[in-house]
């Protein structure tokens, strides 16, 4: 679905365009050479890895759709981000330098913690090792040297836009998503913030979105209670990288699923991005069992099937999935209508 958006100016004093107007309201940064200028900041830190790192492939799908408010892209290798951190929000600036080299720029309380949690971000504990992909995925393997699962942390932060992704098209929950943000978030410290990006509420806010809000930004009881309990529950949830580091990555998915309205999928969504889990399956899913079975078989599959075809890649069945989702592989040919959008604020 296309936006329309006003024409864009950049503010000479930090290097990014105001918020743009159109049906998101939300902004694109322009690139900014070197660390940019700040009343309170940045600080500043240089990540040298010891192999292959692609900064936007492996922080592309922590974006809740093009325009979410707390992720830019603006240029090849440059990524901005915003984070609600125990210290506080956090806005980071990542520039890919070199193969292997990223420098950060971190505003705001939480910046100090968003530098320290920067190996984790960027996928340096993930261990692809032993990884050979099917066959028809092995160039994008080969072209992708550096895709990494990275690991935020941050649990609460990849299960409400979850939530809010079930059982609904994505450009749906990702319209959702920003309207939510624009009524409860908070602008993000540094120049992102005078661009219009924004930070995720904190769970007490979460928790009190009254009824009326949540029919506005469209999205149904059901849901909504779903996000109320999950907020609800955050201390617990947010102790779930802790458990995987303890118990393993299916202690982290059965305490997702004691949320009410957490199932399966959902646990997987966000175990792929918080938790750093290479072998989450997103189970359920409207399309993905039929794009993994048109890949490796070239049918149509079911969801028990297609984790038949991905279970000789364990560990690393998530990591089959990304290589299929940037391989452009991903889509067998289109049958019979698409599903309506469907607009819950006119229930």
């Amino acid at each position: 679905m296309g936006c329309d958006h006003g024409r864009v100016t950049v503010l000479p004093s930090t290097g990014l365009p105001p918020a743009e107007h159109g049906a998101d309201d939300r902004s694109r940064p322009d690139p900014v050479d070197g660390p940019v200028a700040d009343a309170r900041g940045p600080r500043t830190r240089r990540l040298a890895s010891d192999r292959p790192l692609d900064v936007r492939l492996t922080l592309d799908r922590l974006a809740r759709g093009p325009y979410d408010p707390t992720f830019r892209r603006p240029a090849p290798g440059e990524v901005w981000r915003t984070t609600r951190l125990p210290t506080g929000p956090a806005t980071c600036r990542l520039v890919q330098t070199g193969p292997r080299d990223v420098v950060v720029h971190a505003w705001g309380p939480g910046a100090e913690e968003a530098l320290e949690g920067l190996p984790h971000l960027l996928g340096e504990h993930d261990d692809a090792d032993g990884f050979v992909p099917p066959a028809p995925l092995r160039d994008a393997h080969r072209r992708a040297p550096g895709l990494r699962v990275p690991r935020t942390g941050r649990v609460l932060e990849a299960l409400v836009p979850a939530i809010l992704e079930q059982r609904v098209q994505s450009v749906a929950a990702w319209r959702s998503w920003g309207w939510l943000l624009r009524r409860y978030g908070e602008p993000a410290p540094g120049p992102a913030g005078e661009a219009g990006m924004l930070v995720v509420p904190d769970a007490a806010t979460w928790a009190r979105v009254p009824s009326w809000d949540w029919h506005r930004a469209g999205v149904d009881p059901a849901r909504a209670r779903a996000v109320v309990a999950a907020a609800r529950a955050a201390r617990r949830l947010e102790e779930c990288p802790a458990l995987v580091d303890a118990h393993g990555a299916a202690a982290a998915h059965e305490r997702l699923q004691l949320v009410p309205g957490v199932g399966v999928w959902t646990a997987a969504e966000v175990a792929q991005r918080a938790l750093g889990d290479a072998d989450a399956v997103s189970v359920g899913d409207f399309h993905l069992a039929k794009a993994v079975g048109w890949a490796l078989t070239g049918e149509r599959v079911d969801d028990e099937r297609m984790l038949e075809l991905l279970a000789p890649y364990a560990p690393h069945r998530y990591r089959v999935v990304r290589l299929l989702e940037i391989s452009g592989r991903a889509r067998p040919p289109a049958r019979g209508p698409r599903l309506s959008i469907q607009d819950h604020r006119r229930h």
